[in-house]
């Protein structure tokens, strides 16, 4: 018999699988489930944008693009970066990537040695913690308090840092908490940076999905650009998750490295996509308008449930998740997923999906119709019942 532990990598070996995907298992084969879980908008791609993509296949342009991506792409996002969040990029200092995911995994390989630390506020997306440690990185998790509306705050920052430490994840809109980051909040962090080494990686994702307010990001503070790798994409803005496009910005120098990762890995984006995402870039403000319109209608109406049904809930100010406090029911988060998925049919994930202090919280996801909404919170009432 072969011994497979040997032959794998250790540190692969030593990655735990994402919590998220143990609810997705469960909820394939319950027809008649409401998913509050999966971070996905619920629209279809917009019809200009598929018909791009349509288009070029028509045409025939289905051959490798540059590495970096189509210049005019990245000519669109520089224009729709200055254009929408006053961010100056030239197209040389942009990649287009396989998705958000992509940019995050060539910025951290690209910048971490074994034994360096990785500041990650949490909870927060699932992958940063894993990249880091393949790389023989350390993450320093600092867990963010719901008093504070899961921000990262300047003096926990600088509690954080050591002489070892070489990145900071700025997760801001944050999935799962719903938390943003205001221009005080990140003067404040800049303000603890300005003496270190330190680079940012600022992950904007929702960067287009905040409420009340428009997105800050930390490369609009001064003196913050020139250590700041942004990393963006279509996915959530546009509605655009199964095209798998995103792109990072940054430093030239560190682009320019993180560009032969992409070569050796992925060659280029899809080119189907890259043409549909020009027109994204060009023509779909108004998209992503009426779609953050929508959401913020939902929002409210998933906030005012679950504070009429008791639970404790702060309002989230940016992404499209809600994550609620479940205390009360003296269930683990765990046990309250389960549980409510198997008696109630409504899929919900664990707020220790995301780190273990999001124990006692639960993400809902709002990117779903009212109806289902509705319906969901009418089976969470029939459910806290018996608590």
């Amino acid at each position: 018999m072969t011994d497979y532990t040997n032959l794998l990598s250790t540190n692969v070996q030593k990655l735990k699988p994402s919590g998220i995907r143990k609810f997705f298992d469960l909820l394939e084969n319950m027809d008649d489930a409401i998913s509050l879980g999966i971070g996905e908008p619920d629209f279809v791609t917009p019809w200009h944008i598929r018909d791009a993509g349509i288009r070029a296949l028509e045409k025939g342009y289905t051959k490798y693009t540059s590495n970096a991506g189509l210049t005019r792409l990245r000519e669109e996002i520089s224009k729709y970066l200055l254009r929408r969040f006053d961010l100056d990029y030239h197209p040389q200092d942009i990649v287009v990537t396989v998705g958000g995911s992509e940019a995050l995994d060539m910025a951290i390989r690209a910048l971490v040695n074994p034994g360096d630390e990785v500041i990650i506020p949490v909870p927060s997306f699932v992958c940063y913690g894993p990249i880091t440690e393949l790389t023989g990185g350390v993450p320093v998790y600092i867990d963010t308090k719901v008093e504070n509306e899961f921000r990262l705050t300047a003096e926990e920052l600088r509690s954080a840092i050591t002489p070892r430490t070489k990145l900071l994840v700025l997760p801001y809109p944050n999935n799962p908490t719903g938390g943003i980051m205001e221009r005080r909040d990140l003067e404040a962090i800049a303000e603890v940076l300005k003496d270190t080494n330190v680079i940012v990686l600022s992950d904007e994702i929702y960067a287009e999905l905040t409420y009340g307010q428009d997105h800050v990001s930390i490369a609009n503070i001064p003196g913050m650009k020139e250590r700041t790798i942004l990393v963006n994409g279509f996915s959530k803005s546009h509605a655009m998750t199964g095209w798998r496009m995103g792109y990072v910005c940054g430093p030239r120098p560190i682009v320019q490295q993180m560009l032969k990762i992409h070569q050796y890995a992925v060659m280029c984006s899809p080119t189907t996509s890259q043409y549909a995402a020009i027109e994204a870039m060009a023509n779909g403000d108004c998209d992503v308008q009426r779609m953050r319109q929508s959401y913020d209608y939902r929002r409210r109406f998933l906030y005012d449930g679950l504070r009429s049904l008791g639970l404790d809930c702060f309002e989230p100010r940016g992404a499209f998740y809600m994550f609620p406090s479940i205390k009360k029911t003296g269930l683990t988060s765990e046990a309250f997923c389960e549980q409510f998925l198997l008696e109630q049919r409504v899929a919900v994930i664990p707020g220790t999906a995301f780190s273990p202090n999001g124990e006692g919280f639960v993400r809902m996801c709002y990117a779903a119709s009212i109806d289902h909404l509705s319906k969901a919170l009418e089976r969470l009432e029939e459910f806290l019942k018996k608590f």
